[in-house]
């Protein structure tokens, strides 16, 4: 199990694909943790340095106490790129890794030559509505939102289907809630509407049709900010495409990185 040790933290990553490759870089949503990319890795392009971490207080990444802030995460993705050594990778996020994204090409653009926002804004709701969702947490666990969350995750047909919608909802659950609170606390104070409308990177947005944390419109708007920028909507998919769709999800990833030639 591959650690990074940071300096004020230590982060899980993984490694996959060709060493000496290409680096793609995917960074996961809030409640989930690298495990969110298994269906779409073998799926992709072959030759790519396949690099994936868990975010501060997910997965087996060290979890300290709450809250956390936008720029710590950030400076997680960095100092992990930097500690692998990687430059001029295309950064995949989805939702609270779509701001870390942003973030960090906005910061480090030797690091980062494009990236893909997926399910993902500029901005992702209201503070006051973090704050109702930390206050819950903090009661009842990441229990206490699990049923919510997946409702708004996961489209009508996808919840039906307790085989699919099982994994998803343990990844939820095995959640440290420090890690959800925290997190949570960094997306409440995030707003990158300026800092990414400066951005001049080849961009890919990706929005699920039945995605009800970062509908369509949302994760248009935010890609509209980065002149020359792509989007594309998967139909029938929800807020973790890679998830639910994963053909079409590599399918779009894949003629990205042939478009911007990663591979």
């Amino acid at each position: 199990m591959p650690m990074a040790d940071l300096g004020d933290i230590t982060l899980h990553y993984r490694e996959d694909g060709t060493p000496d490759g290409a680096p793609l870089v995917f960074a996961n949503s809030l409640g989930t943790d690298l495990s969110l990319w298994d269906k779409v890795l073998p799926l992709l392009p072959q030759g790519l340095r396949i690099i994936r971490y868990d975010m501060r207080g997910h997965g087996q990444s060290d979890c300290p106490p709450a809250p956390y802030t936008m720029g710590a995460l950030v400076r997680d993705a960095e100092g992990l790129l930097d500690h692998l050594e990687v430059r001029d990778c295309v950064f995949v996020g989805l939702s609270i890794g779509g701001m870390v994204a942003q973030g960090l090409a906005v910061k480090r653009l030797d690091q980062v030559r494009a990236m893909v926002l997926s399910n993902t804004a500029a901005k992702i709701g209201q503070p006051a509505m973090w704050e109702e969702r930390i206050a819950a947490v903090r009661e009842g666990g990441v229990a206490a939102l699990a049923d919510a969350t997946l409702e708004r995750w996961c489209s009508k047909r996808f919840r039906e289907d307790e085989a699919r919608l099982a994994p998803v909802r343990e990844m939820l659950l095995r959640t440290p809630p420090e890690g959800y609170m925290g997190c949570s606390a960094a997306i409440a104070g995030t707003d990158f509407y300026t800092p990414t409308s400066g951005l001049r990177l080849p961009t890919l947005g990706i929005a699920g049709s039945e995605d009800g944390s970062t509908p369509p419109d949302l994760v248009r708007e935010t890609v509209d900010l980065i002149h020359g920028s792509k989007f594309h909507l998967i139909r029938q998919a929800g807020h973790l495409p890679c998830v639910d769709h994963p053909e079409a999800f590599a399918q779009v990833l894949g003629d990205f990185l042939k478009e911007v030639g990663h591979v």
